[in-house]
């Protein structure tokens, strides 16, 4: 208990000997005894034997006045953090840990030049020693950063934001608070200036932390959202950094794919660094909004950038929107493409391309206004083959089919009977295929 009264007399002394150092000099009253224990225990110090050091280092701070050295609180911070680590008694500890962050605070207030650095260490302290207390991390962080803005160390920024979230969970912060503070220390992270490339990555790093803990902690909703980044936007479109942290905030919320500001955000995105995937996106998200030509544009984009595996099958989903919207020239061409590249999508492919001549209107004589039916057949034929699975499918599209052959006599009156090759070149589409009449 001896130790324990000490240590709180010792933190009791951090205040009172702020209020005298004004009327006395650099050394104060007794400027002999204050410089003797200053001696005393810096030479201990230097020798790095600190349990003789630190009764010296308490007799200079007890009888000296914080303009004696800065030293004296570099030192001190040191002595009273190497005492937490070797003591037991939790209220101890809670005392030591008040007086480390007491030295900062006078250290401040006597040496303001050094504002970052101890700022900034006072930051440390608080996340080391008070891990606990949330509410009182929280207050400092905010204070320091309020400050020191990008010069606060990227963990103070990191701690920051988890601490708003947790007291948003707890009740004591509103959804606002947590998204001001997302913006606050995005900023100072965006702001600050890196002196080497290996902190220019551990900023980035950083950055990507502090968008990934706002996105899991589900805070913002996708209106707060659009309200806070659809200005930050329209100022910036092509900032690769704030699309990225739109799309993956959005993604994060519920119901927020059907507005404006996702639809720009994920095109400026894929705009500064294109790329299949992101292309067949725009064309997902285009499509569930009816913009057919914009959304047939990034398929088209899709697969021109798309490997091997994946390049079959958007041919074949681009043969079937634009089939879907009246294009059959296009879905023609694309299903045929689909069925090249094979890949498991032939049948499939096969099939479409039936329905597309079965559904053609020729003009021209009896025969030439029928032959489609013959070429949807061959199609339905090659599906079946291709994928046994669309075996009745293909059956029942083969009877449609069939019914609409001419007859015998109509074959005959041009020079036509079954089982002859014949060339049909309509709608923008030309195939071979054999004369079949009606039985």
């Amino acid at each position: 208990m001896k130790k324990f009264a000490y240590i709180l007399f010792a933190a009791a002394a951090l205040v009172l000997s702020g209020s005298v150092s004004s009327a006395q000099g650099k050394y104060g009253a007794d400027s002999a005894e204050c410089i003797k224990y200053l001696s005393y225990y810096q030479e201990y110090y230097k020798q790095h034997n600190y349990d003789a050091a630190l009764p010296n280092w308490r007799k200079a701070y007890k009888l000296c006045p914080p303009t004696a050295s800065q030293n004296m609180f570099v030192h001190g911070t040191t002595l009273m953090t190497r005492l937490y680590s070797a003591t037991k008694d939790a209220a101890a500890r809670a005392a030591i840990a008040d007086t480390v962050i007491a030295l900062q605070d006078q250290r401040l207030a006597t040496y303001p030049k050094n504002k970052i650095s101890i700022l900034n260490n006072k930051g440390n302290y608080i996340i080391k020693y008070k891990e606990n207390d949330t509410k009182f991390v929280y207050e400092n962080l905010n204070d320091i950063i309020e400050k020191i803005g990008a010069e606060a160390r990227p963990s103070l920024l990191v701690y920051d934001l988890q601490s708003s979230i947790k007291l948003y969970k707890e009740g004591a912060l509103t959804a606002d608070n947590v998204i001001a503070d997302y913006n606050k220390v995005i900023d100072c992270i965006n702001n600050a200036v890196a002196k080497n490339d290996e902190e220019a990555a551990q900023n980035a790093s950083v950055k990507r932390d502090l968008e990934s803990i706002f996105a899991d902690s589900k805070v913002a909703s996708c209106d707060n959202i659009i309200a806070i980044f659809g200005p930050r936007f329209e100022e910036n479109p092509n900032d690769q950094a704030l699309v990225t942290t739109i799309v993956k905030l959005m993604n994060s919320a519920e119901d927020c794919f059907s507005n404006d500001l996702y639809l720009k955000a994920v095109t400026s995105m894929h705009k500064n660094e294109p790329s299949a995937q992101s292309a067949y996106f725009l064309y997902k998200l285009n499509s569930s909004r009816d913009n057919v030509d914009e959304a047939i544009s990034y398929l088209e984009e899709a697969v021109a950038g798309a490997d091997a595996e994946n390049k079959a099958e958007y041919c074949y989903e681009l043969a079937n929107f634009a089939l879907k919207n009246k294009m059959k020239g296009k879905a023609y061409d694309a299903a045929r493409r689909a069925a090249d590249l094979g890949n498991g999508f032939e049948g499939k492919a096969y099939y479409l391309i039936g329905t597309i001549w079965l559904s053609t209107s020729c003009s021209g004589n009896e025969i030439q206004r029928r032959a489609p039916y013959w070429v949807a057949t061959d199609y339905f034929q090659k599906a079946k083959n291709a994928d046994p699975s669309l075996t009745d499918d293909c059956n029942r599209m083969i009877g449609q089919a069939s019914s609409y052959y001419p007859q015998v006599a109509d074959a005959f009156m041009y020079d036509l009977s079954a089982g002859q090759a014949y060339t049909v070149s309509c709608g923008g589409m030309t195939a071979t295929t054999t004369v079949r009449v009606a039985k």
